[in-house]
Order: structure tokens, then C-alpha cells, then sequence
């Protein structure tokens, strides 16, 4: 193929019942191209969020000066992407107002949406439309799926803090005032939307199906033999790394479903077959909790990466956990993440605490990192996003909203200003989500939340 011709950028790799959108490629045309701007890879938006705040003096930077060699402890894991990183001190959250009660039910419904809940329809769904969302219907013209959200855990928690409706304890992103969006928590239906998997007569593909077999995909995976051969050499690496990719996250997927299906049989008494009856029993595996918390979230992550790299979706909001019934054993505690904060100072507690959020940090970490590494256009994927990972609270032991922890990722196809920490910017929550929108491009037609202003800090000119 000449590197004049351009393969559209909607194309996909077609099997039998199945569907699989190709990374961006070099040699592919843009719905937004331009005669001036030929190729010019879009900004993706995304958003990562773990509750009950941090410890801070483990999580703030010493000073800026020392920032990208002496990291804290908590972002130790992303050291070697910190010059890919912004870190800004002194971002306010909504002040709770009418819900002083409701400190868990805010932290996570406040967190992209900058706003509080109607206090006249505590009972019901009245809140803003949350960022992504605005996001989504701004740049999900342009794509397959407006936007993806995730979730670690099953959004079912009941509790009435102030009376509030219980989806604002485990929903952030609301498609409308009255409309909460909800979360995947199932990694095998995500891959089968962005499969876009259908089964004759049915529709899309739902959990109850059989997952995808290795016929499958060698139909798709044999397509891509064949488009690979007309490629340049960097879209062939290019094309090698995402199918690899795909296999992976495939494979790693039908792991958890087998040792699910297996600790159900065990449960039941009946022995799976090809196990000796001197061999323990397989671990069973409840996900989203399970032995291996991080393997199931490093899941998620992939497929968000996987979605971005095809141009699937600009927008994905992943939920690590919400404010409720949360453990990590496998960090060597069965603690539950919302009593640890309440630490009063206690030693013992603050070292879990501190072990929680560098363990989210880490999943962060990973995503950022694999994006970091996956090429595009004249740089990486990671420069043509946005990724922010943070909590709705500061302090989880007092409740606190005045310095909410955010780390910033990606340099927004070039409109952030990344390898730096602010320690002593001014602005909330809105603010800081209408900086960003604005970076990806979002058309503004009024300020999220509680804004006044964007925080002019971020951007690559400051």
C-alpha cells in the first residue's frame, strides 16, 4: 500500500457473528481530517476513581523541585511516567452544605459532576450531568461507543445517608439531572461490545452467552494476516501489539471465568475433572473481591487502553471501588477499606490506609504505563490522553473535601503542561474538570459544577 492511501478509519476486522475495530493507524483517514491537519490523533478523556481520600503526608509531593526524583511512597509506581504527570495542591470539593450526614454518598456523585445533590428530591436522581457525559456528547459522534463506563463493583449498595438516593453512593457519571449511567462490572461484556459480538437472532451478546472461542477470533485474527501484508512497517508493529493485546486480555478473562466455574462446582461437591484428590481446592474467585484484586482491575484497565487505541470510545469513567464493604486480602488484611480510614491516627490503621491507595495508585499506574508504551502518530497513545485518577475526599478519618487528592496523566495531545507539581493552585472541582474538558476539545457552553474559571496553570503555555 502507498503511504498515500489511507484506510478508513472506521474499518474493522470481520469474523463470523463478530466484528473488531482496528487500532489507529497511520495510514488511515479521519472523520475530523482536515486539508491542513491530514492526521491529527484525538484527545481521549479518562477517569479513575478510588474513595476515602489518602494519607496525605504519603501522598503530596515534598516540593515541586523534588517531585519527578523523590516521589512519596503513594506514587512510587508511577515513577517512571511522572514526566507524564501533573499533580496540583489546593482543589477544593463541593462544600457538603445541606448533607453534613452524607459524607459517602457525595464522595462519589459530586466527583464529576462538581455539584449537590436537589436537597427539595433527596429520594430521587436530581443532580448535573457529570463531565464524562458532557464529554461523551460532545466526542462520541465520532465514535462507536459515546463513551464506556466500568466498575469494580456491582452498584447495588442500599444505604440512605440524609435521606439520599442509594445510586449516589456507587454511580458517578449521570447522562442527565434525573438519569444515573450505569457500570460494567463484567470484563466479558466489555470485550464483546467492543467485539461488537452478536449472536443470529438475539441482538448483542449478553453474559448469559458462551464466551468467545478460539475459532472466533482466528477468523478475525486471520483477516488481519491478510490486511497486515498491505501495511508500512511501523503500522505492522502497530497492529502486532493490539492483536497480542486482544489475545491477552482474551485469555486472561477466560482464566477468571474457569476459576469462577470451577470454585462453583467445588462449592457444590462435585470435583472438577483432571484434579487429584490430594490437590486443594481452587481458590474461589468472587469477582469483582477475590484473592487478586489487582488481577480483575489490570483487566479493566486493558480494555479501556483497548478501547482507546481503536478510536471504540474518547470517554471511559472506571470506578476501582465505591465508599462501601471493600477488602484487599491480598494485600495481607481483610480490613474493610472504609473502617481502616478511620484511623484516629492509629499506626497499624494508617500503614493500611497507606497500603489501599498505593495499590490503586498501582492499577493507575499500569493502565498509564501500557499506554505510555503503545505508539501513535508522532508519539504515544498516553500523549493523546487525559487520565485522571483521584478520590472525592481528602482525609477519610475527618471527612475532609478542602484539598481533594487528583494525579493527572497524559499530556492531552499537547495541551497540558505535564512533569510538574502545583503546590499552591487555587480552584475546586469544577474548575479543574472544565480546565480539562476544555483541553480534550469539549465545546464549553457554561462551567461544570461549582465553577468560575479554568485553572490556566494546567495548560502547555503556562
Amino acid at each position: 500500500m502507498s503511504m498515500n492511501t489511507t484506510i478508513d478509519r472506521r474499518a474493522c476486522l470481520r469474523g463470523l457473528g463478530v466484528s473488531l475495530a482496528l487500532p489507529l493507524l497511520d495510514t488511515m483517514g479521519w472523520a475530523e481530517a482536515s486539508d491542513k491537519n491530514a492526521f491529527d490523533p484525538p484527545v481521549r478523556l479518562g477517569f479513575m476513581y478510588m474513595p476515602h481520600g489518602v494519607i496525605m503526608d504519603q501522598f503530596w509531593p515534598t516540593d515541586a523541585a523534588s517531585f519527578l526524583t523523590s516521589p512519596p511512597p503513594a506514587l512510587d509506581s508511577l515513577r517512571p511516567v511522572l514526566d507524564q504527570c501533573l499533580m496540583m495542591k489546593g482543589i477544593a470539593g463541593v462544600p457538603n452544605g445541606p448533607f453534613k450526614g452524607a459524607p459517602h454518598a457525595l464522595e462519589l456523585s459530586t466527583w464529576l459532576t462538581a455539584a449537590l445533590p436537589s436537597p427539595d428530591k433527596r429520594d430521587e436522581i436530581s443532580i448535573s450531568i457529570s463531565a464524562d457525559q458532557i464529554a461523551a456528547g460532545a466526542l462520541g459522534a465520532f465514535t462507536a461507543l459515546p463513551s464506556l463506563e466500568l466498575a469494580t463493583m456491582p452498584q447495588t449498595w442500599k444505604e440512605n445517608q440524609a435521606g439520599l438516593n442509594e445510586a449516589y453512593y456507587s454511580h458517578c457519571s449521570f447522562r442527565s439531572p434525573t438519569q444515573a449511567v450505569p457500570a460494567e462490572t463484567n470484563p466479558r461484556n466489555v470485550l464483546n461490545r467492543m467485539f461488537n459480538k452478536t449472536a443470529a437472532g438475539s441482538g448483542r451478546m449478553s453474559s448469559a452467552m458462551s464466551p468467545m472461542d478460539r475459532n472466533m477470533l482466528d477468523l478475525v485474527l486471520g483477516g488481519a494476516r491478510e490486511l497486515r501484508r498491505t501495511l508500512p512497517v511501523a503500522d505492522q508493529r502497530k497492529l502486532d501489539e493490539y492483536l497480542d493485546s486482544v489475545r491477552s486480555v482474551e485469555r486472561r478473562i477466560a482464566a477468571i471465568e474457569m476459576r469462577q466455574q470451577q470454585a462453583a462446582l467445588e462449592k457444590a461437591g462435585v470435583r472438577p475433572s483432571r484434579t487429584r484428590e490430594s490437590d486443594s481446592p481452587p481458590i474461589e474467585i468472587k469477582i469483582p473481591e477475590g484473592d487478586r484484586r489487582s488481577k480483575y482491575m489490570q483487566v479493566m484497565c486493558d480494555l479501556n487502553v483497548l478501547a482507546f487505541q481503536t478510536d471504540t470510545t474518547r470517554v471511559c469513567t472506571y470506578i476501582g471501588s465505591t465508599p462501601n464493604g471493600v477488602s484487599y486480602p491480598e494485600l495481607g488484611f481483610n480490613d474493610q477499606h472504609h473502617s481502616t480510614t478511620h484511623h484516629n491516627n492509629d499506626v497499624e490503621k494508617v500503614r493500611k490506609v497507606a497500603a489501599i491507595t498505593e495499590f490503586n495508585i498501582e492499577q493507575f499506574a499500569y493502565m498509564v504505563k501500557k499506554m505510555h508504551s503503545l505508539r501513535e502518530g508522532d508519539g504515544t497513545l498516553l500523549d493523546n490522553c487525559i487520565m485522571m485518577w483521584g478520590s472525592g475526599l481528602e482525609n477519610g478519618d475527618k471527612h475532609t473535601r478542602e484539598n481533594l487528592p487528583f494525579v493527572i496523566a497524559g499530556k492531552g495531545g499537547g495541551s497540558i503542561n505535564t512533569g510538574r507539581f502545583l503546590p499552591d493552585v487555587k480552584g475546586n472541582q469544577g474548575d479543574l474538570l472544565t480546565t480539562l474538558l476544555a483541553c480534550a476539545g469539549v465545546p464549553s457552553g457554561r462551567p461544570i459544577g461549582i465553577a468560575t474559571k479554568q485553572i490556566k496553570e494546567i495548560a502547555a503555555d503556562s
